[in-house]
């Protein structure tokens, strides 16, 4: 499909917007790795915290933003555009009833059950990592209602145009976190100690981040009242229509976090330090995720919701080229600048060069599938705003049965391999398949690589995903452009980048990683914007209109 290039997306401002909110709450979550990395490293405390993040995690992506995504904001969206505000508000009311209803049992079940859940989640754990692991379970899983409903907020205040605060007000959950952090290097805390405090400023951080958001909401909808009733009148078929939606979008998101818990399975039978260093690659390798994939896709969500079949398939078009184009680049840093990265973020205290290889390792298998990642969530986005959540969910199934087997095909040959002194060696006499034993899988003097199979098999299920998803949305809307017409164009750009970073990483090779990666990175970055500009990528001829209106601003200013 031709798209004018002069045609701008119509929410290139609320994608900017939820841009810019995601960026402060991911600068303050790298904030808050990079503390935790130097207070527990990749230790057996970093491990335990790591999987008790999971069980809160799991039930706030099911009951959370993904599944309101596909069911909430598009019904409730649709309401507001038809001016029906008042039904509109009932049928939101009634939502946020249910959910408060559903995830309060759920955290009942979660804190009583967390041994059996640690078992199930960590089956590798055992000793204080397994105690450890039950006590933190109890703790993040408390602040979980907090979360399900600062993400019926952020459905509410979307539909309402309103994108900064709902994606900055994770700022506030980071920041009671890094307090927390701050205090245990301030007063030197057992690694145990300090996992335990951080998992009540988990809590803390959930309660702030829920209550800036509610109050938005009562200033924005006031007759908005969470409702359990059993009857809405008129207002059922809408309430019926989002129970229609969300059943395959909790099935579709249950799972995509199933494909986190077989990571995490599988990561606690690898060396220690295998969890924590999937926890860092993937903050990382999720911020130009959220960054340039969902705020575009959240921005656009409303509006696809009302458009017809030709409007939708343009936005979403346009939505995916203007994606592609920054996280083709964000997959050059991490490929060729993965380490320098790395260790600028996180290689301080007790987290070592060796440390920062294996995760940069990881974080490259990562990258490889996140162009695919990125783009899905588009596609997701275009079939949840035309009613489809259950062929997403088959194509998620697809996606973490393949990374399941790939994963667990190269995880083991490669907890053979370890980063000692920056050299990749190999672990003899101990075979290629199966786990090492607990004796050597316990030592923490080097990091062992077999997360980066892991990785691997993400990466390579992602693809798979983005084909299946992209036919499906072909034949939904009878014309969409394959993913080699949105990626084809940025070939040349992305091979001057990479050019540019191996020059510059070698020309500032002895600087310290702090200035190291982000010379490398701006001199890079130039280069893949000055070439794709070049060439007529529209992307990159708005980024440098913006780039020259900040700049006369200031001049003005």
């Amino acid at each position: 499909m031709a798209v004018d290039p002069r045609v701008r997306p119509s929410g290139a401002r609320a994608s900017t917007a939820v841009a810019g909110g995601i960026l402060l709450s991911r600068l303050a979550g790298l904030l808050r790795e990079s503390l935790l990395r130097s207070v527990l490293a990749l230790g057996p405390a970093a491990d335990a915290f790591a999987a008790a993040l999971r069980i809160p995690n799991l039930l706030q992506n099911l009951l959370g933003e993904g599944s309101l995504s596909a069911s909430f904001i598009p019904v409730y969206s649709r309401l507001l555009g038809e001016g029906r505000r008042e039904e509109a508000g009932r049928v939101a009311a009634a939502v946020a009833g249910l959910l408060a209803a559903v995830a309060g049992l759920l955290v009942v079940v979660a804190m009583v059950a967390a041994r059996p859940l640690t078992r199930a989640l960590a089956p590798g754990f055992d000793g204080q990592r397994l105690e450890l692991t039950v006590d933190l379970i109890r703790i993040t899983t408390a602040g979980l209602g907090l979360l399900v409903l600062s993400a019926w907020c952020l459905g509410v205040l979307n539909s309402h145009g309103r994108f900064f605060l709902p994606y900055v007000a994770p700022v506030l959950w980071n920041v009671a976190q890094i307090a927390v952090l701050v205090a245990a290097l301030v007063g030197d805390w057992s690694p145990s100690r300090a996992a335990t405090g951080l998992a009540w400023g988990l809590v803390a951080g959930g309660a702030l981040q829920f209550g800036v958001q509610a109050v938005a909401v009562r200033r924005l909808a006031p007759e908005l009242r969470p409702w359990l009733g059993r009857t809405l009148g008129r207002d059922d078929r809408s309430v019926a229509d989002i129970r229609r939606r969300f059943g395959p979008a909790v099935l579709g998101r249950g799972v995509l976090q199933l494909s986190g818990y077989l990571d995490l399975m599988l990561a606690s039978l690898l060396a220690t330090g295998a969890v924590a260093g999937l926890l860092s690659a993937q903050m990382l390798y999720g911020l130009p995720v959220a960054l340039f994939a969902t705020s575009v896709a959240a921005a656009a969500l409303p509006g696809m919701s009302r458009s017809n079949p030709s409007e939708l398939a343009t936005t979403s078009l346009l939505a995916r080229r203007r994606t592609a184009f920054f996280v083709a680049f964000s997959t050059v840093a991490f490929l060729v600048l993965g380490e320098s990265i790395v260790g600028a973020l996180f290689g301080w205290g007790a987290f070592d060069g060796d440390d920062a290889r294996a995760v940069a390792l990881v974080l490259g298998a990562y990258a490889i599938g996140l162009p695919a990642t990125a783009s899905s969530r588009i596609h997701q986005n275009t079939l949840f705003a035309m009613g489809d959540t259950a062929g997403p969910a088959r194509i998620a199934a697809v996606r973490v049965g393949l990374a399941a087997i790939i994963g667990l095909v190269l995880m083991f040959p490669l907890d053979r391999v370890t980063v000692h002194a920056g050299d990749l060696l190999t672990i003899g006499d101990h075979g290629w398949f199966g786990p090492l034993s607990q004796g050597i899988r316990s030592r923490t003097l080097d990091p062992h690589l077999g997360a980066v199979g892991l990785a691997l098999g993400s990466a390579v299920a992602a693809w798979a995903e983005l084909l299946l998803l992209a036919r499906r949305t072909r034949q939904a809307l009878g014309e969409t452009s394959p993913p080699s017409s949105v990626m084809g164009p940025l070939a040349s750009p992305v091979a001057a980048a990479v050019v540019a970073a191996v020059t510059a990483h070698w020309l500032t090779n002895s600087l310290p990683d702090l200035a190291t990666a982000p010379i490398s990175i701006a001199t890079a970055g130039t280069v893949y914007v000055t070439v794709a500009a070049a060439i007529g990528v529209s992307e990159a001829h708005d980024l440098l209109d913006a780039l020259k209106g900040v700049a006369q601003r200031l001049l003005r200013g």
